[in-house]
């Protein structure tokens, strides 16, 4: 993945109908951006290189980008797709942290790109069993007309940001008004009022504080998929290596998952049906 705002060469090859490089009489290159806006660059083609073609674009938007190369005489196309991370990608753990606990040394830097990525999948595991760890800001909208209560989505919660009306002419509430139970997501009126609907609640999800066991299974995970994605490369299992034992598959996550983060996780866990 890419970070926000970084610069990324996008480079394509036009081939001939037999597959050899050559220069085409024209070139588009265009990037639709994640908010569907479109793209139309300039390319360089250095005049000592046959049919290679790029384009240094800067980031400016998270998402998924589309990439197209299009030429013409002889007739080529590419297409590629570019993702960028957000200004905050809400990882578990910082890149130094997870290289220590992989033995990758500070100043090695060949594997960093893919074990950010894997740090990243850590995080939706992690938060899969445990509710946002991460802070975030969601938006949800909760269509009863009238209730003593609403439930939040996501949990814990730390904050409210805002209940606004959907409907023209409904009730809008202060976040001051109300009481927000973080760990049930439960938010009422001070007052014992209804809270009328249909609304849009804007809330502050995560934790002020990562506490040790979800750190530390974290690491276990992480270190597991690490694993085995380079098998007997990074030599035989250590001392201790029951941790990363996966002795049954998770429904939805197979064997991703090794049964000493499980255990770690359980005092954190989500209620059954909320995960």
């Amino acid at each position: 993945m890419i970070e926000l705002g970084a610069a990324v060469r996008l480079a394509a090859r036009c081939t001939d109908a037999g597959g050899t490089l050559t220069n085409a009489s024209s070139v588009t290159l265009t990037i639709t951006l994640p908010d569907g806006t479109i793209s139309s660059p300039a390319v360089t083609n250095p005049p000592s290189v046959t049919g290679q073609y790029s384009h240094d674009y800067v980031t400016t938007q998270p998402g998924r980008h589309l990439v197209r190369w299009l030429f013409a005489t002889p007739a080529s196309a590419y297409t590629d797709v570019l993702d960028v991370l957000p200004a905050d990608p809400r990882f578990l753990f910082s890149l130094a942290d997870a290289k220590r606990h992989v033995n990758i040394p500070a100043d090695t830097t060949r594997d960093d790109g893919e074990l950010r990525d894997w740090s990243a999948a850590t995080t939706m595991v992690v938060e899969h069993f445990v509710g946002p760890v991460a802070r975030r800001t969601v938006t949800e909208r909760h269509t009863f007309t009238a209730a003593r209560m609403r439930v939040l989505r996501e949990t814990p919660a730390l904050s409210l940001t805002s209940l606004a009306p959907i409907l023209t002419g409904g009730t809008s509430y202060t976040p001051g008004d109300l009481d927000l139970d973080p760990e049930t997501g439960i938010v009422q009126r001070k007052d014992g009022g209804l809270l009328a609907g249909p609304l849009r609640i804007t809330y502050v999800a995560g934790r002020a504080i990562v506490s040790p066991n979800i750190a530390q299974a974290g690491r276990i995970i992480l270190q597991h998929l690490w694993r085995t994605q380079r098998g007997s490369l990074r030599g035989p299992v250590i001392a201790g290596g029951e941790d990363y034992s996966v002795t049954e598959p998770i429904p939805g996550l197979g064997y991703a998952i090794p049964n000493r983060a499980l255990e770690l996780l359980e005092p954190d866990r989500l209620p059954p049906g909320v995960a």
